[in-house]
């Protein structure tokens, strides 16, 4: 059952949600919108996957199109985002999900625990500290800032690297896109948190990966095309680096016999970073919020940066 319009004043928020969704439905309404069918809508909420019937929902009178997720590759990619359409996306809405599960993948590569999850003896000592590890995000952004937030207690030290290279709140060491050698070089752990564009698509190469350190660990929650997987299984079985801790992979899923699967020093979850289960209450946020300036003509959060691609 669609949720009741709240009573009083409503501004022009006429939102189709696809697929259907009680608490987006409920969202909408709450930030003063009322949810119709395709046909009344001057708004979309989508939340699924499928490039061609949104596209064929694109009416004339739809002028704004929410999206579940934070990367949009795959709309940009299929030439929807045409410029009469404002475009929004879920930048930084995962953000508290996924940067406490880069977290988690730290602390288990810092203690060795890919090898002491599958261990079945005793086995040799090992692991180290994160207190005074160097972390290196590439890509700070919402994901990024909310890391380097979760990262303050551990007392390690932060380098933040941005497409402008503006000084970040909370890192120690704010660089642009230029220095990313220094990064690659000075950090324990590179965390990728960058969005896939044609600027950052196999950003970490073979070259890039022989400017880490050997007992560096590489984390990816962000997109697999940011690395060269050969280049990446080269790395890690040759020791050049110490590990990697991935989220998402290209390709994606991992076949079953992709040699990463079996790798010693590598640690995979299946892009679960953040499920619908724990993002759905921040989306909803979102949705509240945009449908509320959408109907009042304000600026909306998130919104695509189209030249960019992202």
């Amino acid at each position: 059952m669609r949720p009741s319009p709240s009573t009083g004043p409503r501004a022009d928020a006429r939102i189709w949600v696809w697929p259907e969704s009680e608490v987006l439905e409920s969202a909408v309404v709450n930030g003063g919108g009322v949810v119709v069918p395709l046909a009344q809508a001057n708004g979309i909420v989508c939340t699924g996957d499928d490039v061609e019937l949104l596209r064929r929902s694109l009416l004339p009178d739809v002028r704004w199109v929410q999206l579940g997720s934070a990367g949009i590759e795959m709309w940009f990619d299929a030439g929807l985002m045409h410029p009469n359409v404002v475009w929004t996306a879920a930048k930084g809405v995962y953000a508290r999900p996924i940067a406490e599960h880069v977290i988690a993948l730290i602390l288990a590569a810092a203690r060795r625990l890919q090898e002491r999850a599958r261990a079945d003896t005793w086995g040799q000592p090992g692991g180290r500290l994160l207190a005074g590890a160097t972390v290196g995000i590439v890509g700070t952004g919402g994901i990024g800032t909310e890391l380097l937030r979760l990262l303050a207690p551990f007392d390690t030290r932060t380098i933040a690297l941005t497409r402008d290279g503006r000084s970040v709140e909370g890192a120690d060491v704010s660089i642009g896109p230029n220095e990313l050698p220094l990064l690659l070089a000075e950090s324990d752990y590179v965390v990728l948190a960058a969005a896939l564009t044609a600027e950052t698509a196999n950003m970490i190469s073979a070259d890039r990966l022989s400017q880490m350190r050997p007992d560096a660990w590489l984390i990816n929650v962000a997109r697999g095309g940011l690395v060269e997987t050969d280049a990446l299984v080269d790395a890690l079985q040759t020791g050049a680096i110490g590990g990697a801790a991935l989220d998402v992979t290209d390709p994606e899923p991992l076949p079953p016999l992709h040699p990463l699967w079996t790798l010693p020093n590598v640690l995979i979850t299946p892009h679960v970073a953040s499920t619908r289960e724990m993002g759905q209450r921040f989306l909803a946020a979102r949705v509240t919020e945009n449908v509320r300036r959408f109907g009042r003509g304000d600026e909306m959060l998130g919104v695509v940066e189209q030249l960019l691609g992202y």
